[in-house]
């Protein structure tokens, strides 16, 4: 158990880079106890150690990813029938993009390729909710169980909502061009080791690149709800006493776009404030599985009646989840 809660304070969460920085700031002149030196303290804290955590993910993952290029990955996906396949289908997801924008793409691919459409969406679902950075930052923040029972669901959410899609026949309503695109394969040449971490390297900068604004701006705004807005505040609208506040938390995330590493400092200045573990958790899931540019660049592939029934399926999964994290928080 000590070894457990070593790895989650001072591995990752990096509570020592937070004293660092604290008695840095204080050796400055600025006081940390107060609201503007608190301030900059969550912000450099927050910023720094979701670089380090992020460089590093982006590099072991895409490392991994680069022995699942997409002609590999259908051809897997292709080897499984029924519920296997959305079930491979959402684990594959753990180690492809960030955001559910770079997900569709190869979304389309893999349904222009003629995979089964219930399978594709497994994917679609489970790529941004439960990519394995999320794993490991939440486990930073939030503690082991609570990181894994997390991805466990959204798995399961992945998987039962690809299923339902694959039930109610929905290949008609996707876009005639995406039908009628048919697959081609193409031989992926094998990697060296020095290719595999070149690659690596490269997905390091570009999705830094991207991703780097919307650290500073989640960061931005959890320094603010974390020494600025009363506790009270939160507590009434997202605290245990509003019984609404998993469904306003997740309509609320719906509009905004961001990824999990622009989620993260937001949820972690609420936990902190006396938001509820659920509410919490579906605030973040319906950010990084349902912004609004996401909707926008799916529906070119799909239509409405599919989009809003994916849409759907995401929103009760993800208020689902919210009511039930909140309960076992209670109890």
């Amino acid at each position: 158990m000590g070894v457990w809660q070593f790895i989650q304070d001072q591995v990752l969460g990096m509570k020592w880079l937070n004293e660092l920085i604290g008695k840095g700031l204080s050796m400055l002149g600025l006081d940390i106890e107060k609201l503007v030196g608190g301030s900059v303290r969550f912000f450099l804290y927050d910023v720094l150690k979701i670089t380090i955590l992020l460089c590093l993910l982006i590099f072991i993952i895409s490392y991994i990813q680069s022995y699942f290029p997409p002609e590999r990955s259908k051809r897997i996906l292709g080897r499984f029938h029924g519920v296997g396949a959305n079930v491979i289908s959402a684990l594959l997801g753990t180690v492809t993009p960030f955001c559910s924008c770079s997900s569709i793409p190869l979304f389309i691919g893999f349904t222009s390729a003629g995979l089964p459409l219930g399978v594709t969406f497994s994917f679609l679902i489970s790529s941004p909710m439960v990519d394995l950075g999320s794993l490991i930052l939440l486990m930073s923040i939030f503690g082991v169980k609570v990181a894994i029972v997390y991805v466990a669901v959204g798995l399961v959410i992945a998987v039962l909502g690809g299923a339902l899609i694959e039930k109610l026949h929905m290949e008609p309503y996707v876009e005639a061009f995406i039908r009628k695109a048919g697959g081609v394969d193409i031989e992926t040449p094998a990697l060296t080791v020095r290719e595999r971490v070149q690659f690596a390297k490269e997905q390091v900068v570009s999705t830094f690149k991207k991703v780097f604004p919307y650290i500073l701006v989640g960061v931005g705004i959890g320094a603010v709800i974390h020494n600025w807005i009363p506790e009270g505040w939160i507590e009434a609208v997202l605290g245990g006493n509003n019984p609404f506040g998993v469904v306003l938390a997740a309509l609320v995330g719906v509009p905004m776009y961001a990824d999990i590493f622009g989620t993260i400092p937001v949820a972690e200045a609420l936990l902190y404030k006396g938001a509820q573990l659920g509410t919490i958790l579906a605030f973040m899931m319906a950010v990084t599985t349902l912004s609004l540019p996401s909707m926008i660049m799916l529906r070119k592939a799909v239509k409405p009646k599919l989009l809003a029934l994916f849409a759907g399926i995401c929103i009760i999964g993800i208020i689902f989840v919210g009511y039930l994290f909140n309960i076992i928080q209670f109890l």
